[in-house]
Formats: structure tokens, sequence, C-alpha cells
């Protein structure tokens, strides 16, 4: 089995893989010995892969350390199975790379833009030539609810809604609604401009605030909330493995 920790910017996030299928999952603030025992049914790991978007993460490959007989830190410079056009590979995020390789993985020979709706909202472009071309960075929707409440002076803080409309009757459905509408219609607004530009586009949503935009937005897409985790597998596969030296 295969066990992949993902540190984000709010949870740290497990999985187990066995064989190429997630088996097992858990969101936590705080990674604990016991909390991957229960995850790997008290038995061990044969390989992890640790990844942060935090920073350094010694005390949680200590953890790892206890589960697994083989632990791999991603790092910049940790070898992947794709190409890496971006100008500055030691401040891209692991959790970017990691969707590019899963997306690659899922749909080989495609071009794919992957559109990962977190704290912050990412939109990245792999090419079918396997290259991962970089995109951009926008806040997340929780982020710009939080952003209206925190800085101004009587702006409730809201959160988020299936309404669709682009008229709000009071002032919270009015946040709801801007919120909702904005990130829509920034989606929209690349996928449109990226399908005139790129032949046979395929799209797909992940992440863990996808679920609001995949029905909103009517353009076919794919969603899978799991690509990183995916991705992270196929690195540590890949790495664990002689395939990386051919």
């Amino acid at each position: 089995m295969n066990l992949i920790v993902d540190i984000g910017n709010t949870l740290v996030k497990v999985a187990v893989f066995d064989g190429g299928r997630l088996v097992g999952e858990q969101s936590l603030q705080l990674l604990r010995s016991a909390d991957l025992a229960a995850l790997l049914g008290g038995g061990r790991a044969s390989r992890a892969i640790v990844s942060s978007t935090r920073g350094p993460v010694g005390d949680v490959l200590t953890v790892v350390r206890e589960r697994a007989d083989y632990v791999l830190e991603f790092t910049p410079q940790t070898p992947v199975p794709i190409a890496n056009a971006y100008r500055t590979p030691e401040t891209l995020g692991r959790d970017r790379l990691a969707a590019a390789v899963g997306a690659a993985a899922l749909f080989p020979n495609r071009n794919v833009l992957i559109v990962d709706f977190g704290t912050a909202v990412t939109i990245d472009l792999v090419t079918a030539d396997g290259t991962f071309r970089g995109g951009c960075i926008s806040p997340g929707m929780q982020t710009r609810f939080r952003a209206l409440h925190d800085y101004t002076a009587r702006l409730p803080l809201c959160s988020a809604t299936d309404r669709e409309g682009l008229q709000g009757g009071s002032t919270e459905e009015a946040i709801r609604l801007g919120v909702m509408n904005s990130l829509t219609f920034e989606i929209e607004g690349y996928m449109s401009r990226m399908g005139e530009k790129i032949d046979d586009l395929c799209v797909i949503f992940t992440g863990g605030d996808a679920k609001y935009f995949a029905k909103r937005i009517k353009n076919t897409i794919f969603a899978n909330r799991n690509l990183v985790f995916c991705g992270l597998d196929r690195i540590l596969e890949y790495n664990a493995s002689e395939e990386h030296l051919d």
C-alpha cells in the first residue's frame, strides 16, 4: 500500500492507495501516529510520500516513518514523470505540480486545463506532450468571503450558496451571489479563451470547493476531487522504481 500525505494551506489530507486505487482518505488539522495507524488498519505502508505547501515537514516525516518502509519527501528536486516549463520551479506549489502529474496520467496525450478550487484557485495547463506550462492563481471562494468580512467594517461573513442569479435582495445574498458569480465568470472566461487557442482542450475541476462550481459552469468538464492524491501516488511510484532512470 502507498501512503499519501498532502499538507495544504488549511488541512492535512491523507490517503491510502492500493495498486493505484484509492482505498481510504482523511482530512485532519494535525497529523498524529494514531491517525495513520487507524487509516492503515494497524499495519504499515510499503511506500509513502509527503508533500507540503506550508514549508518544512520534519515533524510529519517523523510520524510517517513510523508507519512506512520507504518515505519520499516531495521537493522541487524530486523527479516527476512530466516535463516542467515553469521558470521558477522552486516556488511552484507542490499541489499544482502533483495535480498536473495526475491530469497527465488520467488524460495522456491531451491538452488539459486544471482548475483547483481551494484556499486559492489555480488554473494550470498541461499540454499533450506532457509538459506543465504554468497558469494563474487567484483568491479562492472562502478567501473571498473572508476578505469581504475582514477588510470592511460591517459586511457579514457569508458562505456558499447553490442559488444562481445576478441580483441579491439582501446584503448577505448580494455577497453570496457576488463571490459565487465572480468565480464562475472568471473560470468560464479562462475556459473560453483557452479553448479558442488550444485544440481538444480537456478541463478538470478539483479541490474542496469544486462541487459548488461543477454544476454552475455549463461547459463539458471532468470533476475529480482526488487529482492531487492521484498525482502524488504516481510520483511516488515513479521514484520508488527505476522508471525515472531510463
